[in-house]
């Protein structure tokens, strides 16, 4: 691995953790109120459907990117959700 695909590694293991301090902020606030459900949800489903060719990618960056931003911003929405306020 040369020095640009390390530092490529170090960014796809480090923007989707940047996600806990959202989903902290929410689980201690109780709420989700202030998240848009149509952005959440319109990123996350552009995430799956972007991660078959990062899975099969021969790119180890991309690769190592695709599944652990799908974790993260999945637990990003499941908070999102589960946080959702019902209105009456």
């Amino acid at each position: 691995m040369d020095f640009i695909q390390v530092l490529g590694m170090i960014g796809a293991i480090v923007m989707p953790l940047w996600n806990i301090p959202l989903i902290v902020r929410i689980v201690r606030r109780r709420s989700s109120e202030d998240m848009s459900l149509w952005w959440a949800i319109g990123v996350w489903v552009c995430i799956i459907l972007m991660a078959p060719a990062g899975y099969f990618s021969e790119d180890i960056v991309m690769k190592t990117f695709s599944i652990i931003n799908l974790i993260f911003f999945s637990c990003v929405v499941f908070i999102v959700v589960m946080y959702r306020k019902r209105k009456s």
